[in-house]
């Protein structure tokens, strides 16, 4: 994944958070327990593992267009997601299933910083 092709992933799984990007679901019954790991435990996020079809590069996720235009939608979506209440925190997590405010929170927080480690940054 290039940066410009994460920028526009991290976008499309803010708006799945913010209930503007449907996704299918991959829950196990042990969500719980992968929920707690992914966002409790001190350590990096792993690389390589595979994501949903609707946030992925070349699949089903928006394509790169415009850089500057991206980064600056990138930015705006976080804005939302972080100052939105907790009735526009509609959508369920795909993976860890239903989750509280501070829940998402750290959910963003991971995730762009899952990416951002791809790029030294």
């Amino acid at each position: 994944m290039s940066a410009h092709e994460a920028v526009c992933h991290m976008s499309d799984a803010f708006r799945m958070a913010l209930g503007e990007k449907a996704v299918s679901s991959r829950r196990a019954a042990f969500a719980p327990v992968v929920k707690f790991i992914a966002l409790q435990l001190p350590m990096p996020w792993p690389r390589g593992i595979k994501t949903l079809p609707e946030v992925e590069q070349g699949c089903g996720g928006t394509a790169p267009g415009d850089f500057e235009r991206d980064r600056a939608e990138l930015l705006t979506l976080m804005a939302r997601f972080s100052a939105a209440p907790d009735s526009l925190r509609t959508a369920t997590h795909p993976i860890f299933g239903v989750m509280s405010k501070p829940e998402w929170g750290r959910w963003g927080y991971r995730h762009v910083d899952h990416h951002l480690r791809q790029f030294g940054t």
